[in-house]
């Protein structure tokens, strides 16, 4: 579904991404997962999308942010917003579907394909614009999770389909126990046999 000369750009839903490989048991390894994309064509541009909480002394997230930006991702993040709904909860809010879609509509004219790490269905007629200004559109999420982390209108848009799960041996790594991002790539060590 890809071809090796098409230019090409990653949109990475960072909080949409995180919850459906979490769903299906894995982390992803973002250094692996922009040399697959580069391996499957011109790659111009890799952006991850997240909101952060600004007044928390730490994040969890941080490392992975700095990890994206000094590695070949372009970052788009703003504030989150924390608020307490009607039962008293602590909820947190920070949506990135208006600066994905704008970027993505902006850089349209440079690329052939654009890739969308989400299953949101708010995306579809992102997909759909992409399209009718002759992009082909490709959107990595999953439907072997309970319940399917895509949305029906949102694969049925697109051009292409790809499984998250699918993707697992080429893109992921087991989750660390903590939770915690290691920025550290996973590195295999070959011996040699005597």
């Amino acid at each position: 579904m890809f071809y090796r000369d098409e230019r090409l750009a990653l949109f990475i839903d960072g909080s949409n991404l995180y919850a459906a490989a979490k769903a299906l048991g894995f982390d992803i390894d973002y250094k692996l997962l922009r040399t697959e994309f580069m391996r499957r064509g011109k790659l111009l541009r890799a952006f991850y999308y997240t909101a952060l909480l600004e007044n928390e002394e730490y994040s969890p997230i941080r490392p992975l942010v700095d990890w994206l930006n000094y590695n070949g991702y372009t970052m788009v993040t703003k504030p989150a917003k924390e608020f307490t709904d009607s039962m008293g909860r602590r909820k947190v809010k920070g949506n990135m579907d208006i600066e994905l879609t704008v970027d993505a509509m902006e850089l349209a004219p440079h690329v052939e394909h654009v890739v969308i790490f989400s299953g949101d269905g708010d995306f579809r007629p992102l997909v759909e614009s992409l399209q009718r200004s002759g992009v082909r559109v490709s959107v990595v999420s999953t439907i072997r999770s309970q319940p399917p982390m895509i949305a029906d209108e949102l694969r049925r848009q697109c051009d292409n389909f790809i499984e998250l799960e699918e993707l697992k041996d080429v893109i992921g790594r087991p989750p660390r126990p903590d939770g915690q991002f290691d920025p550290a790539p996973r590195e295999t060590v070959e011996q040699d046999a005597e």
